[in-house]
């Protein structure tokens, strides 16, 4: 961002893009100015004629942002008076309003880009395109990240894209050479309740009863908390009941639609599905119940909770 607009509106509910956008415009203008004083707002707590006082000439001519989040919790008095600053903005002063988009606050939306804010979007990402978040992120940093590895950051890290951002920043910053791949990020977080839950619900529901198991006491060695174990479980089982129990007619994206799943796990679950029958599946989800009450506080031992369900799991896997 060369120069920053005298007032720019942020929309969308995307927390960190929108933060990430308030940054753009805060360091665009301190790179012009160091001195630049900045006053973030929340929209609730603005009073009348607060923006005209922060808006002001400074008596030493130093230039003010003025950052306002939650702008369309901003009482209707201030809306008009944004409206009006906006359409004649002051020279040493820049306005950033945050606005999650929706109907509340529209008529400050609609008014100030009547008036000629810069207007910047920052929509939520849909589950196909967090891959791509992934890879800008790494290219960001002067890297490549191959598909496989982007893919196995993201069932790693999760959806939540500032967490994804700081995964990517780090791994560029730990790791060698120009392009990650999926070992790397295996190395890196494998550690984390989330690969560790996943990686043992897909070996269980797969049938492989002593890496489940192996991989069963390595987390929780390392401090993964035995609830986060069977939450995986459950989910995978209950991916499986999803695919296993739709409609036979229903394909691509009506399939997606239908079971909540992007089609790239769609297409693993149908390979694990083999040998699974509704049977199986019911029982191993009452397994999966009887180990969630143990580990919160129903058993005395969570490991053997854990490791008894697995068992219990790959042995319901041929009932048909």
């Amino acid at each position: 961002m060369a120069n920053a607009a005298p007032v720019t509106l942020i929309v969308g509910d995307e927390e960190f893009l929108a933060d990430r956008a308030v940054r753009a415009v805060v360091a665009a203008v301190r790179a012009e100015d160091p001195g630049a004083e900045v006053h973030d707002l929340q929209g609730g707590k603005v009073e009348p004629g607060e923006l005209t006082g922060l808006t002001s000439p400074s008596l030493f001519g130093d230039r003010s942002i003025i950052v306002i989040r939650a702008a369309q919790d901003l009482p209707k008095d201030v809306v008009a008076e944004v409206v009006k600053y906006t359409a004649r903005p002051a020279d040493e002063a820049v306005l950033v309003l945050a606005h999650p988009g929706g109907v509340k606050g529209k008529a400050l939306v609609d008014g100030v880009k009547k008036a000629g804010a810069d207007v910047v979007t920052v929509a939520k990402p849909a589950k196909g395109e967090r891959l791509d978040f992934i890879k800008a992120e790494v290219r960001g940093e002067g890297r490549t990240i191959s598909p496989a590895a982007a893919q196995a950051l993201l069932e790693a890290v999760g959806s939540d894209l500032r967490e994804l951002s700081a995964a990517c920043g780090q791994l560029a910053f730990d790791t060698q050479g120009k392009n990650i791949d999926e070992a790397a990020v295996a190395r890196y977080y494998r550690g984390r309740a989330e690969v560790s839950g996943f990686t043992i619900a897909d070996l269980a529901v797969e049938g492989r009863l002593g890496e489940a198991l192996e991989q069963v006491r390595w987390a929780l060695a390392t401090g993964v908390a035995p609830v986060l174990i069977v939450s995986a479980l459950a989910g995978g089982l209950r991916s499986l009941a999803k695919v296993g129990g739709a409609p036979r007619n229903l394909r691509g994206g009506q399939l997606a639609s239908h079971v909540g799943m992007p089609p790239w796990k769609i297409d693993r679950v149908r390979r694990q599905l083999g040998g699974w029958g509704p049977e199986g599946i019911s029982a191993a989800l009452q397994a999966v119940a009887v180990a969630d009450e143990q580990v919160k506080g129903g058993g005395a031992d969570p490991g053997y909770a854990l490791e008894k369900a697995v068992h219990t799991i790959v042995a319901s896997r041929t009932a048909r």
